[in-house]
């Protein structure tokens, strides 16, 4: 076919209004997948990368109010949030407790009453968080499913038009027919070039979401440890 075989956009001009309707839908969605890719990408980074680095802080520390200070500072880690949530519970665990004690009522029930409010406070923040790093995500998948049928989709549409025309002219030469269906194999591959990056990049997301979701019921017993070794059980401070 030549050189003007090769131009995509000529071979798209000569479709269909239909064809090139589905095609604009796939550019769509191509679009709105990579700034997700790149959201995410980025996203996720930052965030593994700052929770590696209060983890450290974390553990180095022997006051909880300097990890909380720490934590504060960073903003795209979801183990310093939910550090932050647990520890202002326990702050207000610590609130009660003198006068619970002036009182004669601090006993062994009442701190692991404490310890439960503490859980379940971390409990709920674990969950904000993984649903704010899984937000976005989910359209990856639907764009991965969808797409390389929305693009047969125009395929097929292309063929009966073509089909259509060579009855219309009774013309069954190549320079009838071949536009027309070249045109319309565009949005097959068109809706595979969405697809593709799109649940490769899913996948990988939600391993890492997962990863992250498994280091954050990691710190969030052994932060329970701590409060229930140290803290309650000695009524100090760490």
């Amino acid at each position: 076919m030549g050189r003007e075989g090769m131009n995509i956009f000529h071979v798209v001009s000569g479709t269909s209004f239909m064809v090139q309707f589905v095609l604009l839908l796939l550019l769509f969605f191509s679009v709105t997948s990579w700034a997700i890719i790149l959201i995410k990408f980025f996203y996720l980074r930052k965030a593994f990368k700052e929770s590696d680095y209060f983890t450290e802080i974390f553990w180095e520390s022997r006051d909880l109010s300097v990890a909380y200070k720490e934590a504060k500072n960073m903003e795209s880690s979801p183990l310093a949030r939910v550090f932050g949530i647990g520890y202002m519970e326990l702050k207000k665990l610590r609130q009660n407790g003198p006068g619970a004690a002036q009182a004669g009522n601090t006993s062994l029930e009442d701190r692991f009453s404490g310890i439960d409010n503490v859980q379940r406070s971390l409990r709920r923040a674990i969950n904000t968080e993984v649903t704010r790093m899984t937000q976005m995500v989910p359209f990856l998948a639907t764009a991965g499913n969808t797409t390389p049928f929305i693009g047969l989709f125009g395929t097929v549409w292309g063929i009966m038009e073509s089909f259509h025309g060579i009855g219309t002219t009774g013309s069954v030469s190549l320079a009838v027919v071949v536009p027309g269906i070249s045109g319309a194999l565009v949005t097959t591959a068109a809706g595979l070039a969405v697809a593709i990056p799109s649940v490769i990049f899913f996948n990988y997301f939600m391993q890492r979401i997962r990863l992250m979701e498994t280091e954050l019921h990691s710190f969030s017993a052994d932060f329970l440890n701590i409060i229930e070794s140290d803290i309650i059980p000695s009524g100090g401070k760490r």
